[in-house]
């Protein structure tokens, strides 16, 4: 019962002045209890660990057989004096030619073959998010406004996404598309669907051409993810032959992947280059809102509603080594964590109809405590790759004493007193200068904030673009990026972290090193109001 409670997390709600019954006058007040993130401190799983240990030491025969190679030379070598060893290296030079020579030809035989096999780096040379026009702004009671003279929900329905709008993060400047805003239906059709894909997919996507003078011709890779709008023919070939590409392009449409499908184009789009070299790649991350808005009733479908706006991003990836000098960034790591052979992860957001038919988005009640079960598997598995050696020394040290000493009691002894010691959880500002985290919500990132003891100025970026442009599904961690850029911070050799997490149950994480110091672009979303943020949090 202590451990169910520790899930657990209460808050006070001010429900206002009732205005009839045998309390009206009087403030009424209700108790919200949520279900938060574990603690990680209290269980982190030794096989992800392990599985981040496999990833590190793939090539581990180069560590274990070099260090040898090297010690040996360095004994016979050391045992020579400096005239005896230049003496014999004339001498087998001299009267041994072909010694000399053919032990050159191995070393850069080696040398060749080593350089050749090694997967080439992925460079991102630059990105682009689409900012939507000012007609299609809305505030939070503008939002209601239009739920309100839609009628197509009741009072309470009304009331409880007021409730949510309020307590969410989201501020007064997001975007809604005019399939919302303007029909009476308060419903968007296939045409009108097809209408907001154009806009914010060919808007990122002109940016992007514009800021890197990359002719649409010469993209030899495109990946499209949008997670609930999926016509026919798809949004991938739209963007063909709006921008009338060449007809050998790889390209891929991703469906049904939720918010960390940008991630998962990434990775795609990687392994797509690695196995063609001297190519670029364009990744499109996406969703179209009005195409899924719900019209019911149900509570659990009405959170989609009060969080997903408008947005895209645009991002061009490349492999090509001459493209290292004007790349931004340098891909180093992706992780990538599902679990979906969970049944309550499976179902955690699941798009369904109500009662009256209605389809929507269906978000569980355990959906805090499923995403950070996955964010757990996801970040014990990047540590190794990315924690600094004694980091990784104290998390590991730890975890071994606590999974072979926790919990046991030795003869004499209380099971209570037994020998414990709970995991140290590794300090990730040490790995990473910056952290792009998924805007979800702002629950969710209250509860990241304290599980991984980030500072405020670690979450500021994500914060802050869930208040100017809400939960843009796939495409907040590059608005979270482009934030950083336009306040100057990402400097040269800065690591940055994205987090992403989404239906299925997936958390995916995606590393970049940056290749130079980024100076204020001169195109980018936040231009025209990054000196007004950080705004103040909200209680």
């Amino acid at each position: 019962m202590a451990n169910e409670r520790d899930l657990l997390s209460t808050e006070i709600v001010n429900r206002g002045i009732e205005s009839s019954g045998p309390n009206a006058g009087s403030q009424t007040f209700s108790v919200r209890v949520r279900r938060r993130l574990p603690d990680f401190l209290q269980s982190v799983n030794l096989k992800y660990v392990k599985l981040g240990y496999h990833y590190l030491i793939n090539h581990g025969i180069y560590l274990a057989t070099i260090p040898v190679l090297v010690l040996v030379f360095s004994a016979e070598v050391g045992s020579l004096s400096r005239e005896e060893l230049w003496r014999k290296l004339w001498e087998d030079a001299r009267y041994d030619l072909a010694t000399v020579l053919g032990f050159f030809g191995v070393f850069v035989f080696t040398l060749s073959v080593y350089f050749m096999s090694r997967p080439r780096s992925i460079y991102l040379i630059d990105f682009a998010c689409f900012k939507p026009q000012d007609d299609l702004k809305v505030s939070k009671e503008q939002f209601i406004e239009h739920a309100r003279k839609s009628g197509k929900f009741d009072e309470a329905s009304l009331e409880f996404q007021k409730r949510i709008l309020q307590s969410s993060g989201i501020g007064d400047e997001t975007y809604i598309p005019k399939s919302v805003i303007m029909s009476p239906e308060n419903c968007a059709t296939m045409k009108e669907g097809r209408s907001e894909a154009s806009m914010v997919m060919f808007g990122a996507l002109d940016e992007l051409f514009e800021k890197t003078r990359l002719r649409p011709k010469d993209v030899g890779v495109l990946v499209v993810n949008c997670s609930i709008f999926n016509p026919t023919p798809s949004l991938s070939a739209m963007i063909i032959n709006h921008y009338k590409m060449r007809g050998n392009i790889l390209s891929y449409n991703l469906g049904g992947m939720g918010c960390s499908a940008g991630i998962i184009a990434v990775d795609l789009a990687r392994d797509m280059l690695e196995s063609n070299p001297n190519n670029c790649a364009v990744v499109v991350s996406t969703e179209i809102v009005g195409y899924n808005w719900y019209q019911g009733q149900d509570r659990s479908m009405l959170i989609p509603n009060c969080f997903f706006r408008m947005g895209c991003s645009a991002v061009l990836l490349s492999n090509r080594r001459r493209d290292y000098h004007r790349a931004k960034y340098r891909l180093e790591h992706i992780v990538r964590t599902h679990k979906g052979a969970d049944d309550r992860s499976f179902r955690s957001v699941y798009q369904e109809e109500d009662e009256q038919r209605f389809k929507g988005l269906k978000i569980s009640k355990d959906l805090i405590e499923i995403g950070g079960d996955a964010l757990k598997t996801n970040i014990t598995t990047l540590g190794p790759l990315v924690l600094p050696f004694s980091e990784q020394l104290l998390f590991f040290g730890t975890l071994v004493w606590r999974h072979l000493f926790g919990g046991n009691s030795g003869p004499g002894l209380h099971p209570s007193s037994a020998p414990s010691k709970k995991p140290y959880i590794p300090d990730y500002k040490l790995a990473f200068e910056h952290f792009c985290v998924h805007a979800a919500s702002k629950t969710v990132l209250d509860e990241l904030q304290r599980n991984l003891e980030l500072s405020e100025k670690n979450v500021e970026a994500s914060r802050m673009t869930l208040h100017r442009f809400g939960n843009t599904s796939s495409s907040s961690i590059w608005y979270e990026l482009a934030y950083l850029e336009a306040k100057e911070r990402v400097k040269k050799g800065d690591r940055v972290w994205q987090l992403a997490f989404g239906s299925g149950f997936k958390c995916n994480s995606a590393v970049w090193r940056s290749m130079r110091r980024v100076k204020k672009p001169t195109r980018n979303p936040w231009l025209d109001c990054i000196d007004t943020y950080p705004v103040a949090r909200s209680p």
